[in-house]
């Protein structure tokens, strides 16, 4: 980066990915500009780079787990955020802070919610615009590469429990060992739940138990369902896979009053066994990642319990080659792209 350009991986369609060269912005009013030295490459990257999210405009920069340095501030930032301050923007950039949502202070629901890689460019660049409303204070102690991944995969599904009915002591499930899931585990264990992980195959077992996961179900073995109700049922259970028609039948393996949270991306509908839904009063929901400020609860309570995501680094320019890796689901667990800017 020099002091009029930038490098940025962009987004063209089609699975496309080029690397260009462009012209050093200027924030707006409540703008700031950040020089970008980490950012994740997530599933949902998908998104803008193969197409099809309403509205999306080609080029357009991916990267939604993005942690960088303030370079410079608009006239109307807030004196909280100075130049020279680390700072992260997740998956929601902003707020409209107009709609029912907004006023009600349900930021999340932002009803014309701007979105990171997809409305505005994101991380996949050695610089970046970022909304003051998005921004998240990176304590200093957690390296850029290890907060990166954080800022989506980690508040999604710290959020996924903390905002659940389950209590310590109970039986908490996480299903699927991956990006989201591995994450999910260590939640779960230092939340306090007797944590079961679900995967597929005995092979991933001691990583389950590694992470902190009290017990392993291999789905290709048992019934997750039956050897949850086997356990006590669970209270609530976390689902991560992309692969939804793996997640209706979950339902049975919980208990009364049970709660099947959704995190886990699949095109596939949900197909539900209504019974397992009325026999039980169990119920269904979904979550959607979190505000700047739970993020940064996320990432204080990461901090102390050393909860990090597996990680796996590749330069700026190579990021192609690190998505292709993710989409073929060969990244243990999330890929992070460095840009050596400091």
């Amino acid at each position: 980066m020099s002091a009029a350009t930038y490098r940025a991986v962009q987004a063209l369609g089609g699975g496309k990915l080029e690397l260009v060269e462009r012209p050093l912005p200027k924030p707006g009013p409540e703008q700031v500009l950040l020089t970008v030295e980490a950012c994740g490459i997530c599933h949902t990257d998908a998104l803008t780079i193969e197409g099809g999210f309403p509205g999306l405009e080609h080029p357009r920069v991916p990267g939604h787990e993005v942690v960088g340095r303030i370079a410079a501030v608009g006239t109307r930032v807030a004196a909280r955020w100075k130049v020279g301050q680390r700072v992260g923007v997740g998956f929601l950039s902003g707020r409209c802070g107009e709609c029912d949502s907004c006023r009600r202070g349900d930021f999340v629901n932002c009803s014309s919610q701007p979105i990171t890689g997809i409305h505005v460019d994101g991380g996949y660049a050695e610089a970046m615009l970022a909304d003051q409303h998005g921004l998240i204070a990176i304590p200093e102690e957690f390296s850029s590469v290890d907060a990166a991944p954080l800022l989506c995969a980690g508040v999604t599904t710290f959020n996924a429990l903390r905002k659940s009915p389950a209590r310590q002591g109970e039986l908490v499930a996480i299903q699927g060992i991956g990006g989201l899931g591995h994450l999910g585990i260590q939640f779960a264990r230092h939340m306090g739940y007797r944590t079961v992980a679900i995967a597929r195959g005995a092979g991933k077992k001691a990583m389950a138990l590694e992470l902190g996961a009290h017990h392993y179900i291999d789905s290709e073995a048992q019934e997750p369902a039956k050897a949850l109700q086997a356990l006590g049922g669970a209270s609530v259970i976390v689902a991560t896979a992309a692969n939804p028609a793996s997640m209706g039948p979950l339902l049975g393996g919980l208990k009364s009053q049970g709660r099947l949270v959704i995190v886990g991306a699949g095109a596939e509908p949900l197909q539900v066994p209504v019974s397992e839904l009325l026999f039980g009063e169990r119920s269904i929901s979904g979550s959607n990642t979190g505000t700047p400020v739970e993020t940064e609860d996320m990432l204080n309570f990461s901090l102390p319990r050393d909860i990090r995501a597996r990680i796996e680094t590749l330069p700026l320019e190579r990021a192609a080659e690190g998505y292709a890796k993710m989409i073929r689901n060969e990244a243990r667990f999330r890929m992070v792209l460095t840009t050596g800017v400091k």
